[in-house]
């Protein structure tokens, strides 16, 4: 089995993320712009299992977002924070890891996407407030002994890093350290650069 994407499940968990956003701690700091896609993609993979690994213990917006992707996927959401006892001992016991959710102001990141367990049919990792714009996940991914499938960086927020981690072992497609341009011209004959 592999992670499927459900465009339907997707809108759906988009549309009410948005709806409880509007609704609730509009007096929040965080942009929604995040949260919103966060939810979204939650949804669109139809995650079961979706840890959320704030750098706080107050709910965000992200947080918000993604318990109400999880009751469109039917899934289970937990939110780990920083301040907890020991989050590598925590994220080691839970197994089958859909959706793992990261706040790049945490300390600990790379230790936390280290010990995730990805479920059968892979697992997505988003890490969010990614200030310093590296492949944070990437290489985290790689040196917990897990295989990167794709992965993105996109310019929401501070900064977006998106992982589809694949089932089992093997060569990730991805490599960490080395990054390269790729050019593309679009039907209009405009050049767009993208770094990789």
């Amino acid at each position: 089995m592999k992670l499927v994407w459900c465009p339907e499940t997707a809108s759906k968990a988009y549309i009410e993320g948005v709806k409880t956003l509007a609704g609730e701690n509009q007096h929040q700091e965080e942009s929604t712009d995040v949260a919103e896609f966060i939810s979204a993609m939650a949804g669109g993979w139809k995650a079961q299992l979706i840890i959320d690994a704030q750098s706080n213990s107050n709910p965000t917006n992200t947080s918000l977002a993604l318990m109400t992707a999880a009751r469109h996927t039917h899934g289970k959401y937990l939110c780990l924070s920083e301040g907890e006892a020991e989050p590598k001992n925590l994220m080691r016991q839970l197994q089958g890891v859909d959706y793992l959710v990261v706040d790049g102001k945490r300390r600990d990141v790379a230790s936390v996407v280290k010990e995730a367990r990805p479920g059968p049919r892979g697992m997505v990792v988003v890490i969010y407030n990614n200030v310093t714009k590296s492949n944070v996940v990437s290489a985290a991914v790689i040196s917990g002994g897990m295989r990167v499938v794709r992965s993105v960086f996109l310019p929401i927020g501070d900064g977006v890093e998106v992982v589809h981690v694949g089932v089992g072992k093997g060569p990730s497609l991805e490599k960490t350290g080395r990054s390269r341009w790729i050019r593309h011209v679009d039907d209009t004959g405009e050049e767009h650069l993208f770094r990789r």
